[in-house]
């Protein structure tokens, strides 16, 4: 059996997603190697919004065209909204902590005084801090894990905020002083979610990623959550926040099924001092995309009007 070259960018957390993703195809009988492929994001220090839609993604696809690589794994809320042709996302595995984490040295949130620095790359998390009314100084920051702690332990900043998924993965989530709530900060959309993609024309591998590695249920969560960037036509600064989850129900006769539960925020006016507006909506899991645009619709409905201006480009919802 041929070995599968897996596509992954260099860094410990992207290094540390991929052995999880290879381990299990190993143990499912199928020879893995890892191939690391430095990004233009993973080699510019500029701000993510200001370097481009698929700063983290792009060399990793060329890889996949030119035969380089067989598979690649994306962290999901990367990636732009179009899938490009000749790809597809084979499989999207069991999802992480989709939680923002908050590291201070000692203090929850609702500690941190008025003027109190936060850093944060992420307009999304820089409109939800801005709008809990604590009177915190958000700053923007890049680069790894250790980078954003190492300002916390420095003095430079009071607290940062990272995903809670990258720290479970590098086994570091006691490093978190408080793991956010989504009723206070909504997570990104896809946040917490890997994306395993390979070419569309290699159809048993196609179901060689599907049986071992796909996760139907998060799936459909996910699915609904793009849904919701794409209804917005957001991939640039739009702050946006989506999180879908599936929950019991019961039908018209009484019998349990599951149903998807999606909850929305989009940030409007100035970001360092506008606001929040929320809608959500559930419905049928075969119906993710329609819930998540008919959540698009809603926020649209509510702060159209006073949306942030677009800027150059990149991923907004880090």
């Amino acid at each position: 059996m041929s070995v599968l070259k897996i596509g992954t960018r260099p860094s410990r957390l992207a290094v540390a997603q991929s052995t999880t993703v290879a381990d299990r195809l190993v143990a499912a009988g199928h020879p893995c190697e890892l191939v690391t492929i430095s990004t233009s994001g993973d080699r510019s220090s500029a701000p993510i919004p200001q370097i481009g839609v698929g700063v983290f993604v792009s060399q990793l696809r060329d890889a996949l065209y030119a035969g380089e690589i067989d598979v690649a794994v994306h962290s999901y809320k990367d990636l732009p909204s179009a899938q490009p042709e000749g790809l597809t996302i084979a499989a999207i595995p069991e999802r992480e902590d989709v939680r923002d984490a908050l590291v201070t040295g000692g203090r929850v949130l609702g500690e941190l005084g008025r003027g109190a620095r936060v850093g944060t790359g992420s307009p999304r998390r820089t409109v939800q801090l801005h709008a809990l009314g604590q009177g915190l100084e958000v700053l923007p920051i890049r680069g790894n894990v250790d980078t954003r702690i190492g300002k916390v332990r420095s003095g430079e900043l009071d607290a940062v905020v990272v995903a809670a998924a990258g720290l479970r993965r590098l086994g570091r989530v006691d490093e978190a002083d408080e793991l956010i709530d989504p009723l206070q900060m909504l997570p990104a959309p896809a946040q917490g979610a890997l994306a395993i993609e390979c070419r569309s024309a290699d159809t048993d591998l196609v179901s060689v990623l599907a049986a071992v590695l796909d996760d139907s249920g998060v799936r459909f969560a996910v699915t609904a959550e793009r849904a919701v960037l794409a209804g917005l036509e957001a991939e640039c600064t739009t702050p946006v926040g989506a999180l879908a989850e599936v929950v019991s129900d019961l039908d018209d006769d009484g019998r349990a099924v599951d149903r998807l539960s999606l909850r929305g925020a989009l940030g409007i006016g100035d970001i360092a001092g506008g606001d929040v507006v929320r809608a959500s909506a559930t419905g049928d899991m075969d119906d993710a995309e329609k819930i998540g645009a008919a959540v698009a619709l809603e926020l649209l409905d509510l702060g159209a009007e006073d949306l942030p201006p677009a800027g150059p480009g990149g991923p907004a919802n880090r």
